[in-house]
């Protein structure tokens, strides 16, 4: 069971700030958008229990059960890791200005670049255009590379209020990265 808090402890999360799950070389580094209330109180991706990220990535075949919030750590021994385009915590994405996108994609850009995952997953196309300056990008793998050849590909939001997709029609967008990730050979320069 997720932790309880009151309104006044998730507004004091605000502008919180969240470590990434990183580590070199991974198979799949997820990007999500920001952390919400719930993340920067719990210090937990993707914490709110509405978030389908979890059930998704288990239902896509990532992991080999559900993991909870609170066990974000095992993703490193999947190849799997966990950052944000904007690192600033908020209630909703709509609070995050055109200018703290940009940035967070500049940033993004140079992180990729330094731990070199094989694909990175941005969740949300929303964020992803954002971020990129891509206005046309839809979901599914994009044509861009990032650092020494870091494929793209976007995800669907995971958040409850993304009606447009369900648990299940998630679960075969990321099966299908899950599936090129996994086809796609390790460079020799990169670390195993």
């Amino acid at each position: 069971m997720p932790p309880r808090f009151t309104p006044a402890q998730l507004e004091a999360a605000r502008d919180r700030l969240v470590p990434d799950l990183v580590a070199e070389g991974l198979h799949v580094l997820f990007c999500g958008i920001n952390p919400g209330l719930m993340t920067a109180a719990t210090g937990h991706h993707f914490a709110r229990p509405g978030n389908r990220f979890w059930p998704v990535l288990h239902l896509s075949g990532f992991t080999p059960r559900l993991l909870r919030p609170a066990e974000q750590g095992e993703l490193l021994s999947y190849g799997l890791g966990i950052t944000n385009v904007v690192a600033r915590a908020t209630a909703r994405a709509d609070e995050l200005t055109a200018e703290e996108y940009r940035e967070g994609g500049r940033l993004l850009t140079a992180k990729v670049a330094r731990l070199r995952p094989r694909w990175l997953a941005v969740v949300g196309v929303t964020a992803y255009r954002a971020a990129f300056d891509d206005r046309k990008a839809q979901v599914g793998p994009q044509k861009r590379t990032v650092g020494d050849g870091t494929r793209v590909w976007v995800l669907p939001n995971p958040s409850g209020l993304n009606a447009h997709w369900t648990a299940a029609t998630m679960a075969e967008e990321f099966a299908r990265l899950r599936a090129a990730a996994r086809e796609e050979p390790l460079r020799a320069d990169r670390p195993r």
